[in-house]
């Protein structure tokens, strides 16, 4: 069964969005007295060709199409964009249109030429952060140039290797008939907005993101404009080191003078 719905085309290039009246950060995984504060995006313009009635699909894992935009999503004061210029691999060798590279790029902009599409099936695209980060927001952009696609099989997992073999943690799946061979996911699948899908990373510690799809309701093709993860990268040990202030110490004449601590210094 379908249905048909308008889509309002919001405006606006910013927007700020979330679990409204909840902080799922403050679970252990985040200082309590850590600052919290709205996520700014830079977003999409809105998608091409949906300024009027969309034959939709509905079912027990959809979710209903947006009618606002979402609410404000907080997270740590000072967090990045970590995957912005990174590396990115996938299941295939090479996309049937674009380059991987684009997936980090920073362009979403719904156009042809800032979107790549891989071969149908179950395929995923991964992003190497490069080191350790703390990450508290995931967010992905797949195709939606003309239409409003639901994408299949979503699955988003972190893990410590590129092999995807330590210590595997799922994000999000809504692979409720499991075809990615993952597990059956309980995550309602979602219809591609400006907007963005938005998945609380809760501040897990990971190197490696993995993103699964089985192409969508628009075809077999697995389409993609942007990922992002927001949060910390870890900071090197020697970095660590040379922000230790210097410590008061007392020379043999009684006086007093300051030297930083190392540890490496007798």
């Amino acid at each position: 069964m379908k249905i048909l719905v308008w889509l309002v085309a919001w405006t606006g290039c910013a927007c700020c969005f979330g679990d409204e009246g909840t902080n799922r950060l403050a679970d252990g995984s985040l200082d309590k007295a850590a600052k919290l504060v709205p996520l700014r995006l830079k977003l999409p313009m809105p998608n091409l060709g949906v300024n009027g009635p969309q034959d939709l699909p509905v079912g027990p894992h959809i979710e209903p199409p947006p009618r606002r935009p979402p609410p404000p999503f907080l997270i740590p004061e000072g967090v990045t964009n970590l995957a912005l210029g990174k590396k990115v691999t996938a299941s295939i060798e090479r996309p049937v249109r674009g380059k991987l590279s684009m997936i980090t790029d920073g362009e979403k902009e719904p156009f042809a030429d800032q979107l790549i599409e891989i071969p149908g099936g179950v395929q995923w695209v991964q992003v190497d952060l490069e080191r350790e980060c703390s990450i508290y927001a995931v967010l992905v952009w797949h195709d939606a140039v003309f239409q409003v696609p639901l994408f299949r099989a979503v699955v988003v997992q972190a893990a410590d290797d590129a092999a995807f073999t330590e210590h595997v943690r799922t994000l999000f799946n809504n692979d409720y008939e499991n075809l990615a061979g993952l597990g059956p996911g309980t995550d309602k699948q979602y219809f591609e907005t400006r907007y963005g899908k938005l998945i609380d990373a809760k501040g897990i510690k990971a190197r490696y993101l993995r993103f699964y799809s089985n192409g969508s309701s628009n075809g077999p093709l697995n389409g993609y404009a942007e990922v992002e993860a927001w949060g910390f990268s870890a900071v090197p040990q020697i970095r660590a080191l040379q922000a230790i202030p210097p410590l008061a110490v007392a020379n043999n004449r009684g006086r007093w003078r300051s030297r930083c601590f190392s540890p490496f210094r007798r």
